[in-house]
């Protein structure tokens, strides 16, 4: 009786991949007809059209799914400013941002592509473009939305974890070996002292200032206005179009079609991701097999409470 239960399960077991396998092999191909539509063809003009999809931090998330490579926009865009065929850039943007550092170096490559070629950049907001995403686009020199998104939470946090009462009903002792009082803040195993608390403030207060001076000079804010608004509040698009942030509130088949009118030219979405098609298709299966409860609040503690500076959404979003 054993036996047949075992075999049964095993059986059931074997159906399930199989249907995982055929379900990611289907997502890819679709994927990739896709794909191969959009870069089939090149037109004598057109202005690019970038994703700023997902987290933005450094190097690619593992699946072409995310949206956002980092270093390979980066080069991109780089490639752009040599190309004389390229009108301008479309972000297409869906993010709840990222890292200081990371959506500081994106804004700063835009403008540089700016100043090296006189092209214009708009921006379309989709679901969600929040914090980094949003200083990302304060390089634009037109923003649009759809009608349901949202933007804003403009600020900067630092996130830690203090597990020292689950290490000590755990029965868990940290130990830091450290050279100094202040090099081990932030560890999860101890509780912040007032002084760590002051120098990671004072790590959040100079991102925050310089995000500050960026919206105001991409939105022509004054300082002081920019910080009326700028205290991490989330702003509807109809909100952000009446504070300024946004230019418009507009489908993005109508911001395609503006900025095809202005340039005098057709859109062009290129692919940058160089993932092998079975590096593709065991990222799918990984992201559709399931996590076990520890597995997800061990990423959720790596993700949220990195300790490092970060232009983002709350997570609660």
């Amino acid at each position: 009786m054993n036996n047949q239960k075992s075999k049964k399960n095993i059986l059931i077991a074997l159906a399930a991949g199989v249907m995982v396998l055929v379900l990611t092999f289907s997502m890819f191909v679709g994927r990739l007809g896709s794909i191969n539509a959009e870069t089939s063809h090149k037109p004598d003009k057109s202005f690019a059209v970038i994703n700023i999809i997902g987290t933005i931090q450094a190097g690619n998330e593992g699946t072409a799914r995310i949206g956002y490579d980092h270093n390979a926009t980066l080069k991109y865009i780089d490639e752009l400013m040599e190309d004389e065929t390229n009108t301008g850039i479309f972000l297409d943007v869906d993010s709840g941002g990222g890292t200081v550092y990371e959506s500081d170096e994106m804004y700063l490559k835009l403008m540089e592509y700016k100043e090296k070629t006189g092209r214009p950049i708009h921006a379309y907001f989709n679901g969600t473009a929040c914090s980094g995403a949003y200083y990302i686009s304060c390089a634009a020199d037109y923003i649009s939305q759809n009608r349901n998104g949202w933007t804003g939470s403009i600020g900067v946090i630092i996130s830690t974890t203090n597990l020292s009462g689950l290490y000590e009903k755990l029965g868990i002792e940290e130990v830091l070996i450290v050279s100094g009082g202040n090099k081990g803040m932030g560890s999860a195993g101890s509780e912040m002292t007032d002084e760590h608390i002051a120098i990671y403030q004072a790590l959040v207060d100079e991102a925050y200032d310089q995000f500050v001076d960026i919206v105001a000079l991409g939105r022509n804010l004054t300082e002081e206005r920019t910080r009326e608004i700028a205290d991490g509040r989330i702003y509807s698009a109809l909100q952000a179009e009446k504070i300024g942030l946004i230019d418009k509130v507009q489908s993005c088949e109508d911001a395609i079609a503006y900025m095809e009118e202005t340039t005098d030219s057709e859109k062009y979405y290129k692919q940058l991701y160089t993932l092998t098609p079975w590096e593709e298709l065991m990222a799918d299966m990984e992201a559709v097999m399931p996590k076990s409860e520890a597995e997800i609040a061990a990423q959720l503690v790596a993700d949220i409470h990195s300790g490092v500076p970060m232009y983002i959404v709350s997570r609660a979003f």
